[in-house]
């Protein structure tokens, strides 16, 4: 039987998995919105509207305070960043997984995740504490990498892999 600790510590993972098992239906939904209205960007404007509707609310449920905005404004400029590369992900889920699939977008999406964040944490970019690559985190990314080759048809008129000739 799990204790109270324990069931707290596995909240946050298990919030992950919950957050990570929705994104394969926001890709479709986007993907089917954009097609719906004709453009993959409208798709991923609806999808960015959403979910300023559903944000408001849950700040003014939840009481949160003021933005501190001055504080933000003299923070360093890669602070904003996060919108954008929002933007650029919705736009390219709606755009990329008709011809990807679920599957081979979102592991296209786990590769480039993985990949960047183990040279954010090794060169401790954004304010991260440095954490250096060794042996085990080059294996993981490889095996990550190995899964994009796998769910994409091993290369086999894969849009993505192309084998050389």
């Amino acid at each position: 039987m799990f204790s109270k600790t324990a069931l707290l510590a596995l909240a946050p993972t298990g919030l992950a998995l919950l957050a990570g098992a929705g994104l394969p239906f926001q890709a479709a939904s986007n993907a089917q919105m954009g097609r719906a209205l004709g453009h993959p960007l409208w798709g991923a404007l609806v999808s960015l509207l959403v979910s300023l509707m559903v944000v408001v609310p849950a700040l003014w449920a939840l009481r949160a305070p003021t933005p501190a905005v001055a504080r933000a404004m003299q923070g360093p400029g890669w602070l904003w960043i996060g919108g954008v590369i929002g933007a650029l992900y919705v736009a390219s889920a709606a755009a990329l997984t008709p011809r990807l699939g679920a599957a081979g977008f979102l592991v296209c999406v786990v590769a480039g995740q993985m990949v960047a964040a183990v040279l954010a944490d090794h060169y401790g970019l954004m304010g991260l504490t440095p954490k250096a690559m060794d042996w085990q985190r080059w294996a993981g990314v490889a095996l990550v990498l190995g899964g994009v080759w796998l769910i994409q048809g091993g290369g086999a008129q894969s849009p993505v892999w192309t084998p050389a000739r």
